[in-house]
């Protein structure tokens, strides 16, 4: 349950980002609502397998240039996950786009700042999927 929450979270960060990033590009705008909400989850979907799979792999491999940039580098990590999400959803026939690599990082920073608001406001990312509770 909580990885579907995490992915509904994701598809919500991604597609406020595409309204607000003229460099992102995602779905095809003249498709129909339900084509467009299927591509996004799909996208999500997509997007928290390689987070899931690649991303700590590719951290562990960089954690000493991570720590020499006091963590700066996993912006870059954020950025290539994106563009390899964007890569595979190519080959799927779904439209995730960035026109630079620089579009990727900005769409990176605010996919990830967006998905830890709403993580907190929902407490999704709590342990067990609710919110703690605070005792006297």
């Amino acid at each position: 349950m909580r990885f579907l929450g995490h992915i509904i979270v994701t598809g919500l960060a991604l597609w406020v980002t595409a309204l607000i990033l003229p460099g992102m590009h995602l779905g095809d705008d003249s498709a129909t609502v339900l084509t467009q909400v299927i591509t996004i989850a799909v996208i999500a979907l997509i997007l928290a397998l390689i987070n899931t799979i690649v991303k700590p792999i590719l951290s562990f491999l960089t954690f000493p240039i991570t720590c020499l940039t006091l963590g700066l580098f996993q912006l870059v990590i954020n950025t290539l996950m994106l563009l390899l999400t964007s890569w595979v959803s190519g080959l799927l026939g779904l439209t995730l786009d960035f026109d630079t690599f620089w579009w990727a990082l900005l769409a990176g920073v605010i996919v990830g700042i967006l998905s830890a608001i709403v993580e907190a406001v929902t407490g999704i990312g709590d342990e067990g999927g609710s919110r703690r509770e605070v005792r006297d």
